[in-house]
This record gives structure tokens, C-alpha cells and sequence, in this order.
């Protein structure tokens, strides 16, 4: 998400406490950045084309959103400017003016993981600091299963669920305590605009606020996302065929369209990336 340029600086941070020293805690974070990376719908600049992260050592390094396994056809997300393994990490973004620290510090119990943004005065923040909000959830989550995991991407499913509840961030809170779903995506913690996802195995539910999805009247409650390969041929496939298109293609880093089916019923269609 865009934000605009800020009158003062400003710094957001949040952390947290994985089950290993500050070097492997540092080692993971760079090394096995495309294991922990939640290959989610909106999670890579370029959703349609992207295939991994890559984290280049040392400073000058780059971070990387691959469209190649060579990085010869990449976006530059970031510079790093600091580079102490066990301690510090820290870039400056490519695609913004934000600059980002990870600092690791050993705790009781393990290693305290933060990760802090900074927006200068009259800077703008195009995506710089979303590392804020899903780096450590990630992370931690990845730490969490590693031992038995396997050392390849987990690649998101073609089916996903969109859930519109009138409080949304107060029923993610639930189904995360009572159903012990895994928070995967938090954007905004206000209920007038947000994006709460949660991953049930290599499948995402996506929590929004109710209203977003009544446009005219109309009442839908739960509409199924589904990833195809050729998202612009498909849409005029379902057009020619008789599908009522409820919003036509457009671009919010993915890419997608909603129609209504036979008896109503809203579908919301996305492209896929290419390996999904």
C-alpha cells in the first residue's frame, strides 16, 4: 500500500521472539528469505510475474523480487547499508524513500527480532515499510515449522476465500484465539479499510469490512477468489459467455475482476503468479 509523503519523520517498529541464537535468527532472515516470505495475493510488487525473494549478502547487496532464477530480470526492493551478522540489518529502499533496520537481540528463550521503518521528513513510503507488519509475523511463523518443513517455497493455493464480517478485525481476533487460525496479512487494524488474511494450509481467508462487498444494495457475505493464468482472457471469455461483470479488471498490485454467476452469486477472479 501507497503512502504519501510525511511532514516529519516517522519510525514504526514490531518484533518478534524466535527459538534461536542471533546469528542462525540472522541466517534465516537472509538466507531462507524466500521460505518465509508468504507467497500471499498481494505479497510481491509484481504478483503475475514474481517467483522468489533473494537476499544478496553484504553490504552493497540487494534485495531482490525475482522474475528469474538467475536475477537477470529482478525489482530492486533494496541497498544494504548495514551488514553484522547476529546483530544488525539494515537497507535502504529502491521503491521508496524508507529505510529499514532488523536488529537481533538475544533474549531469554531465544532471539528478539526488530524491525523498524523510517519515512524522512517530506518522504514517501510506496511499500517500504510493509516489512514492519509482516516480517516478524512471518518469520516467526516460519521458525515455528521449520524443523519439518521443506526447504522449498510453499506456493499459495488457486482457491481462496474472502469473508465480509461488519467487524472484521474484532472476528479475526476470534477466529485467530478460538479457531487457532494463522494470521498471515494484518494491513490496518480499522475496520473501514482493511485486509486481514489468515493461510489453512497452502489456502488463504481473507477478511474484509461487510460493506466493501455490498456496493448497490446487494449482500455478499463470502465470495471465493480463484487464480488463473491468463487473467484478460478469461475475463472476456466470462463476458462473451454471460457472466454480469460486478467490477471489470483492475490493478491494486494484483490484478483482478469480480462477476456475479447464475444466480448471483459474486466470484472474484485474480492472475496467478507462475509457479501458483
Amino acid at each position: 500500500m501507497s503512502t504519501p509523503s510525511t511532514a516529519q519523520p516517522r519510525t514504526v517498529t514490531s518484533d518478534v521472539t524466535v527459538d534461536a541464537d542471533p546469528r542462525t535468527a540472522f541466517t534465516v532472515f537472509t538466507d531462507e528469505m524466500d521460505l518465509w516470505w508468504v507467497r500471499g495475493p498481494i505479497n510481491f510488487h509484481d504478483g503475475a510475474r514474481a517467483i522468489g525473494k533473494r537476499c544478496e549478502p553484504g553490504i552493497g547487496g540487494r534485495l531482490l523480487e525475482l522474475y528469474s532464477e538467475d536475477g537477470s530480470d529482478a525489482l530492486e526492493l533494496g541497498r544494504i547499508t548495514a551488514w553484522r551478522p547476529g546483530e544488525l540489518l539494515a537497507w535502504q529502499s529502491s521503491i521508496d524513500d524508507v529505510t529499514v533496520e532488523v536488529r537481533f537481540t538475544p533474549v531469554p528463550g531465544g532471539t528478539r527480532v526488530t524491525v523498524a521503518a523510517t519515512i524522512p521528513a517530506g518522504g514517501a513510503d510506496r511499500g517500504g515499510t510493509a516489512w514492519v507488519r509482516v516480517a516478524p509475523a512471518w518469520l516467526g511463523a516460519w521458525f515455528e515449522r521449520r524443523a519439518t518443513a521443506t526447504r522449498e517455497p510453499a506456493e499459495s493455493g488457486r482457491l481462496a476465500l474472502a469473508l465480509y464480517y461488519q467487524k472484521p478485525s474484532e472476528a479475526a481476533r476470534w477466529l485467530a484465539d478460538v479457531f487457532g487460525f494463522r494470521l498471515a496479512l494484518e494491513l490496518s487494524g480499522n475496520d473501514e479499510h482493511s485486509w486481514t488474511e489468515f493461510l489453512i494450509g497452502n489456502s488463504s481467508i481473507m477478511l474484509f469490512p461487510l460493506d466493501a462487498a455490498s456496493p448497490q444494495g446487494t449482500s455478499a457475505t463470502h465470495v471465493p477468489w480463484v487464480y488463473v493464468d491468463d487473467l484478460d482472457a478469461h475475463f472476456e471469455h466470462a463476458r462473451e459467455r454471460g457472466a454480469s461483470v460486478v467490477s471489470g479488471i483492475q490493478q491494486h498490485g494484483y490484478r483482478a475482476y469480480q462477476a456475479a454467476d447464475v444466480e448471483g452469486y459474486r466470484w472474484t477472479f485474480a492472475q496467478a503468479r507462475p509457479r501458483m
